[in-house]
């Protein structure tokens, strides 16, 4: 179960959406999720891996030496 609040105009879009669809608020808000789950992890696990190379708690490797690593090149 998930309670979210949004701002009212964002809240008074979705509703206005629901109505004309006839698709409920959680269908929209589910595939909203759904859609940019992908993006948001990538996005906030990329900073913290960044941040943990810069304060030296973690250590960059060469793509090159990745890519070997995890077989897609020779």
């Amino acid at each position: 179960m998930l309670a979210i609040r949004l701002p009212k105009d964002l809240e008074k879009r979705l509703d206005d959406m629901a109505k004309r669809t006839g698709r409920t608020k959680t269908y929209y808000a589910r595939q909203a999720i759904v859609e940019q789950m992908d993006d948001l992890e990538d996005l906030y696990l990329s900073e913290r891996r960044l941040k943990d190379v810069e304060s030296g708690r973690s250590e960059a490797i060469p793509l090159e030496d990745f890519l070997v690593e995890r077989g897609f090149i020779k």
